[in-house]
């Protein structure tokens, strides 16, 4: 199955969830909108400065150029009376510009003789003057359901006082490794053995995306603890995700669990890395197979299972960026298969974007990932690349960078 085709087929078999809770903004970055955010006034509430400076009509311009300073206006205390013909005000940045006023003059084109103030330099309407509303109007949309908040999004929010918002609760993923070979990295290694990086680093990118992780740790190749795990993990989450155990190898267990327990599509993605990758229904939740090498099973995941996380979470999907660049160096690749090879990118003198690769890039060698900026994108049916050939690269987003 062609790597676009499997994303469409995952993104079309998964629910959005729906239960939301009230969230305090203090407590709400990396959350995501159960519902859109109005503003209920005005940012900022009143025409201001936005310079040390004299506010004055520009309409008395005609008839002079000296004015007469009446008061200031400080953030916080702005003054309350009205310009009259030839009258002035001292106002800070920030302060609230006075009644009869249209511009600002700059304090350095100034020259101050007591109360008299000339101006050295004649200002235009509404010069260093910010206009309420200017930056968020009254009853605008702040934030769309579905947009996940950000720090200066939590800025926002403040700037209109608001302190409490409704979001979607998180999204609660079970996770498991499967492999009698499978270590922790505490105990000592065996012949045959190896330590278990998959499970640890797709636990951190999941809690990166702000989702509840339910870790099972490293189940062995016996059926009945990986069915007793797979049915304890549909008790608890909103989706399943494993690494290893979905090819076609004697102890390769978990597909026929699965089928046995719910509902499995098993793919032969037209993809390197990350051929063998399953997809299924459980009762109550989704499951995603990784495979086993670490490269297929990060790759997999960062392509595949984060968009559709992404939907169940109920979050907006942004496309990741994708830019052409030049290659400088040949890229072996054999028609049939995306390939999606590790990259290092960088901008020339000229302002030309120039990649290579990060090296060997086998399924097994997780420093091709860890060395690299970039997924260099190679379509199906091309075959190898040439020096100085274009070609397409998308670079690592917040997840892995």
């Amino acid at each position: 199955m062609p790597v676009e085709q499997a994303i469409a087929t995952l993104l079309s078999n998964v629910k959005s969830i729906t239960e939301h809770e009230d969230c305090s903004v203090n407590l709400a970055c990396g959350r995501i909108l159960a519902e859109p955010v109005f503003a209920a006034i005005n940012v900022p509430m009143n025409d201001n400065s936005a310079m040390d400076g004299y506010a004055v009509s520009i309409d008395d311009l005609h008839e002079q150029h000296t004015f007469k300073q009446i008061g200031t206006s400080f953030a916080g205390h702005p003054f309350t009376g009205q310009l009259q013909a030839g009258q002035c005000v001292r106002i800070m940045t920030g302060g609230v510009l006075p009644k009869g006023a249209n511009a600002v003059v700059m304090q350095e084109n100034t020259q101050t003789n007591g109360n008299d103030i000339t101006l050295l330099k004649t200002p235009h309407t509404g010069e260093n003057v910010r206009y309420a509303g200017e930056d968020i109007a009254a009853g605008q949309t702040i934030f769309a359901q579905g947009h996940k908040l950000t720090a200066v999004d939590i800025g926002v929010l403040c700037s209109i006082g608001i302190t409490q918002v409704s979001v979607l609760r998180k999204l609660k993923v079970a996770l498991f490794s499967t492999g009698d070979e499978l270590k922790q990295p505490d105990t000592p290694l065996s012949a045959g053995d190896i330590y278990d990086s998959n499970r640890p680093t797709l636990h951190l990118l999941l809690e990166k995306m702000g989702i509840d992780v339910i870790d099972l740790g490293v189940i062995e190749d016996d059926k009945a603890q990986l069915y007793e795990a797979v049915e304890t993990c549909d008790q608890q989450a909103d989706a399943l995700i494993t690494s290893g155990g979905v090819s076609v190898g004697e102890a390769d267990f978990t597909k026929e669990i699965l089928e046995q327990v719910g509902k499995i599509g098993f793919w032969k993605l037209a993809m390197k890395p990350g051929k063998p990758f399953a997809f299924g229904q459980l009762p109550n939740s989704q499951f995603f197979g990784l495979p086993g090498n670490p490269v297929s099973a990060l790759v997999t995941f960062y392509q595949l299972v984060v968009p559709t996380l992404q939907k169940m979470a109920g979050m907006t999907i942004t496309p990741r960026t994708r830019l052409p660049a030049i290659a400088r160096e040949p890229l072996r690749k054999r028609p049939g298969r995306s390939d999606f090879q590790r990259g290092v990118y960088s901008v020339s003198d000229t302002g030309q974007i120039e990649v290579r690769t990060t090296g060997q890039q086998g399924s097994g060698i997780l420093s091709s990932i860890a060395n690299g900026n970039c997924f260099i994108l190679l379509e199906q049916e091309r075959g190898n690349v040439k020096t100085g050939e274009l070609v397409v690269i998308e670079p690592y987003d917040h997840l892995l960078s």
